[in-house]
C-alpha cells in the first residue's frame, strides 16, 4: 500500500514536508491529504460496486485483483485443478466418441458406387463439359 516506502523514506518525507509547507500548515495538508485519499478508496469502492451489479449474479465470485497478471497466475498456478485440465479430461473421453463413430459408420447405409464405370475404363480422356455460364 505504501508503494515500498521504508521507515527511512517515511521519515525524510516528514521532514522535507515540514520544510515545504512549515509547521503551521503540515497538520492541515495531513488532513487534507487524508481526506482525498479517503475519498478516492470511496469512488472506487463505489465503481467496483457498480461494475458488479451491472455484471450480474453469474460474475459474483470476480475479484478485481485476478485482474492483475501476478495473481492471476499465481492463483491458477497454485490452484488443485491443474489449470482446468481436470474438466477438460472428465469432458472429453476418446473411447465413447470412437464408439459413436464406429456406431455411425456400422449403421450408415453406404447409398454411393464408388467403383468406376465401364466409360472411364476406356483409357481415352475424357473432355470436362462445357459451361456458358461458367465463363
Amino acid at each position: 500500500m505504501f508503494f515500498d516506502l521504508s521507515p527511512f523514506k517515511l521519515v525524510a518525507l516528514l521532514i522535507v514536508a515540514t520544510l515545504v509547507f512549515g509547521p503551521d500548515k503540515l497538520p492541515e495538508m495531513i488532513l487534507q491529504v487524508r481526506d482525498f485519499i479517503r475519498k478516492v478508496r470511496a469512488f472506487a469502492d463505489s465503481a467496483k460496486q457498480e461494475v458488479r451489479g451491472e455484471l450480474g449474479p453469474e460474475f459474483k465470485d470476480f475479484e478485481f485483483e485476478d485482474l492483475n497478471p501476478r495473481t492471476f497466475v499465481t492463483k491458477h498456478l497454485l490452484a488443485d485443478d491443474a489449470l482446468g485440465l481436470r474438466e477438460i479430461r472428465n469432458g472429453l473421453s476418446l473411447r465413447e466418441e470412437a464408439e459413436d463413430l464406429r456406431e455411425a459408420a456400422s449403421t450408415a447405409a453406404v447409398g454411393v458406387d464408388l467403383s468406376k464405370s465401364d466409360s472411364d475404363r476406356s483409357g481415352t480422356p475424357v473432355p470436362p463439359r462445357y459451361d456458358p455460364d461458367a465463363t
